[in-house]
């Protein structure tokens, strides 16, 4: 009797390592795609950063390109 208990019990204990040993492996699995993700995320970050570098320096160019025109048109005498 003791003899099956005992087999029952490493039975049970060892399909409990076994589950432990996928778990291991899932967990692993979901760290890397995780990773991986934040990397895409810092990525798109870094790119978002730059466009609105790029918008902010578009618009300097405007604001010079009117300064220009509004002197321009002084000097000609078309300001109304």
């Amino acid at each position: 009797m003791t003899d099956n208990v005992e087999n029952l019990i490493l039975e049970h204990l060892r399909a409990i390592r076994a589950d432990i040993g996928g778990i291991k492996d899932d967990v692993r699995e979901i760290k890397q795609r995780l990773t991986s993700l934040e990397a895409a995320v810092a990525g798109l970050r870094r790119d978002n950063a730059n466009l609105y570098g790029d918008m902010a320096e578009q618009h300097a160019r405007y604001d010079r390109l009117t300064e220009r025109v509004e002197r321009i048109e002084r000097r000609l005498d078309l300001a109304g």
